[in-house]
């Protein structure tokens, strides 16, 4: 099964099932601080989730588009990915863990559908804790569903090994596992069920503890039902919501990967292109059998999986430093190819993108590729996705100039990176005995994280510069042989990573002061906010012309962050005519309000829609204002907004700044 077959299958599925079918939303959240990117198919829809109505409806599915940078250190395993796309179904209030379950079973294992084996799947629920007791709803509809198939499934009791009872199908499992949210301080949560196929069913039934199969990569995790059932309050206690909500989410690679007989989601045809372009650039294969190969095209029955291959050490290093560079400069491609118009920077997801090109770029300098490449894995990914992704080869001449642009800026960094660490470098090496490796060298972690922070230097590099400096000092010596040990090396890295954590805590207090709520409460304050960003919109637009367009916005309850599309600095009377517009509709006491039409009636009226894509078919067009009153304001949004302009108070702009190239920011205050 291809990827393509997949998404479409999943689609007609849930489109069986009275569910209208959204498109995937943009990568970066628009008034979502609480994360960078969006990480699941569920961010876009936080509004509806919190009680918004969806101008489409209660059912709705998709195959979204996701960023995940939390796994970032574990891609080069045989599961975790930066970019991926996720197929997922949501029951705004309507049906519940019954019909969820049921469908999520009929989509897998019919025939008509993925036809999967019934006997490779386990599924994971919520154990209960202190907040909320055991989901004893989700186990009884997980029996009847195995019952159906002649399967007399069990619980088997948390950490009890499983040791080849193959009536053992469901585990319930700890809130670190099987419970979701909320994603800020309070919200809407909940148990989930998780669903788990076995990818080596020639090694006969389970044995280990489940956590164990996870961790040793026989079974794996490929779709989630989260259930929001409650809330959590401001105390920390849980509520029960009156609406519930259903949640899904299945991962597409992982997915087509277990269907064709695989343990390893990058082995299918959306990996593939790749790992051939890395090993034409390198000169080393993907693994001993000159993968990438065809996929199996078997699924059901027992022995299917042939032997792994075996991989020496440099075998293991080459296929991992292969699967990060895909992994991450197809995120990275993704990112780029964004409306939003995102660039590699310092900052937030600009410093995020940075760090996904320059990690692939590393890689690739230890695969010995000393060109300039990360663009011609780029343009394999454009090739693989542009069918599904029009916006991969819209932004193609963009996408390729920021990768060469980066990584020339990256060979610059590495260059002074030297110099500094050249400057640190003792006249005499200490010779070791019981002495640690730092108190040999004269540095210590703080120094070497400096170097990072400053120069973006990673600490890898800087170990094997040292490593090759002890090379040099050992040449020219007679005696006391100066080595690094294990226990050296593991003292810097503690010490650097200390360090390094140091740092994150210290930017996620300042980001919490930053963005201290945000869109997704739906507080009176942050309401506020959001309808002042429409009417500053209209009035850009008014004051600097109609090529201005939004870019991207951040709304919290103390003030509005607005990026919009824009080549020159604005001079100080522009502003204070857009701050005197908005001031004037403001004063006026104007109507808000919202119609519900077609996407092309949306059109036709004139309404602006930069997010629009995350909407679907029909969508709420908020008005205000008029166009005889000198201004109006008609936008594609999903809300809320507040009822009347008379409440905001008075507009301000603190801040005009440079956000990207052709791109400026805005921060306004309302007071």
């Amino acid at each position: 099964m291809t990827a393509n077959e997949l998404r479409t299958k999943y689609l007609e599925f849930f489109k069986s099932k009275d569910h209208a079918i959204i498109p995937s939303a943009s990568l970066i959240p628009e008034n979502d601080p609480t994360v960078l990117f969006t990480t699941a198919g569920m961010h876009p829809l936080a509004p509806y989730l919190m009680g918004e109505k969806h101008p489409l409806g209660q059912r709705l599915a998709n195959c979204q588009k996701c960023i995940r940078t939390s796994d970032i250190n574990e891609v080069g395993n045989n599961r975790h990915l930066t970019f991926f796309e996720m197929l997922g179904n949501w029951s705004l209030g309507e049906y519940f863990k019954k019909e969820a379950i049921e469908w999520s079973w009929e989509f897998l294992t019919s025939k008509e559908w993925l036809a999967m084996d019934p006997h490779r799947l386990y599924v994971t629920v919520f154990m209960g804790n202190e907040n909320s007791g055991q989901d004893t709803e989700s186990i009884e509809v997980w029996k009847k569903v195995f019952a159906s198939v002649e399967i007399e499934a069990e619980v088997c009791p948390y950490n009890t090994k499983i040791a080849g009872n193959k009536n053992y199908r469901i585990f319930p499992m700890p809130a670190k596992d099987n419970w979701w949210g909320p994603a800020g301080e309070t919200g809407p949560c909940g148990p989930c069920t998780e669903m788990y196929y076995d990818t080596e069913p020639r090694l006969g039934a389970l044995q280990k503890t489940f956590d164990e199969e996870i961790n040793d990569f026989r079974v794996m995790e490929f779709w989630n039902d989260v259930f929001m059932e409650f809330n959590k309050i401001a105390d920390g206690k849980y509520e029960k919501l009156a609406a519930k909500n259903v949640d899904t989410g299945m991962g597409l690679e992982r997915a087509i990967s277990v269907l064709n007989g695989k343990k390893d989601a990058f082995d299918n045809e959306l990996f593939w292109p790749l790992f051939e372009k890395i090993e034409e650039l390198s000169g080393k294969k993907y693994d001993s059998h000159n993968s990438p190969h065809p996929p199996l095209n078997l699924r059901g029955g027992e022995n299917i999986n042939p032997p792994q291959p075996s991989f020496t050490k440099e075998g293991e290093d080459t296929v991992r430093a292969m699967r990060i560079i895909a992994d991450h400069i197809k995120a990275a491609t993704f990112i780029l190819a964004d409306e939003k118009g995102l660039t590699p920077s310092n900052v937030g997801a600009g410093y995020v993108l940075r760090r996904l090109i320059r990690r692939a770029v590393r890689y690739g300098k230890q695969l010995g590729i000393d060109e300039i490449f990360t663009f011609k894995i780029a343009e394999e990914v454009i090739k693989i996705y542009q069918d599904t992704y029009a916006e991969l080869k819209k932004n193609k001449e963009f996408i390729v100039n920021q990768l060469v642009k980066e990584e020339e800026k990256f060979d610059e960094t590495l260059e002074k990176g030297l110099k500094e660490l050249e400057k640190m470098k003792p006249e005499k090496i200490a010779p070791f005995s019981s002495k640690s490796f730092m108190t040999g060298y004269g540095l210590s972690g703080d120094d070497l994280f400096n170097l990072y922070s400053t120069y973006g230097f990673p600490i890898e590099m800087s170990l094997e510069e040292i490593k090759k400096l002890y090379q040099e000092y050992n040449q020219k010596q007679v005696v006391n042989t100066v080595e690094l040990s294990k226990d050296d090396e593991d003292r810097i890295l503690q010490q650097f990573h200390e360090a390094l954590k140091k740092h994150q805590e210290l930017s996620r207090t300042a980001s919490a002061g930053m963005f201290k709520g945000g869109l997704a409460d739906a507080s009176e304050a942050t309401v506020r906010y959001h309808t002042a960003a429409h009417l500053m919109l209209a009035a850009l637009r008014q004051v600097l012309g109609e090529n201005v367009v939004q870019k991207g916005s951040n709304i919290t309850p103390e003030r509005l962050r607005f990026d919009f599309s824009h080549s020159e600095k604005m001079t100080p009377e522009q502003i204070k005519q857009v701050e005197d517009i908005v001031n004037e509709q403001i004063k006026k006491d104007l109507p808000v309000s919202f119609e519900e039409m077609t996407l092309e009636e949306a059109k036709a009226k004139g309404a602006m829609g930069v997010f629009e894509s995350k909407y679907g078919e029909r969508v709420k067009v908020y008005s205000v204002g008029s166009k005889n009153g000198g201004m109006s304001s008609v936008e594609i949004c999903g809300g809320p907004h507040v009822e009347r302009t008379g409440v905001l108070g008075k507009f301000k702009i603190t801040k005009e700044e440079s956000s990207s190239a052709g791109v400026r920011r805005i921060k306004a205050v309302l007071e």
